[in-house]
């Protein structure tokens, strides 16, 4: 008869086979309680989070390809391009901010043109 909790672990066919007991069969001195304290101390950016993504057949070929040739894995290869995009955007919003900054503070006429028309090609492209 099993008893509630207790796992079959290894046996042959037709053997009781060994058992692992739950821990409250344990002996006190042998059980161990981990208490996980966060003090704030411990960094949570490290923290990986398992995300599942559909990529073109064509786009995972090229980041394999990236991989090899860094000698890299292909998780690896998209955090880090993943990483890059995010500075990336960072940057160019930067730089939008400034530029709409200097183009406030214009009092030129002609160098506010010149920016407006910077600030139009940066938001509608062209």
């Amino acid at each position: 008869m099993r008893r509630a909790g207790a796992r079959e672990v290894a046996g042959e066919e037709g053997s009781p086979g060994l058992r692992r007991l739950p821990a409250s069969y344990l002996p006190a001195t042998l059980r161990i309680r981990t208490n996980m304290v966060h003090t704030g101390a411990m960094s949570r950016a490290n923290k990986s989070i398992r995300q599942s993504v559909s990529l073109p057949a064509n786009v995972a070929a090229q980041i394999r390809s990236m991989a090899k040739t860094r000698r890299l894995s292909s998780n690896r290869m998209l955090v880090e391009l993943i990483e890059n995009g995010i500075e990336a955007e960072k940057r160019k919003q930067r730089e939008f901010f400034e530029l709409a900054e200097r183009y406030r503070n214009a009092s030129d006429p002609e160098e506010a043109k010149r920016l407006g028309d910077e600030l139009g090609r940066m938001v509608f492209g062209g």
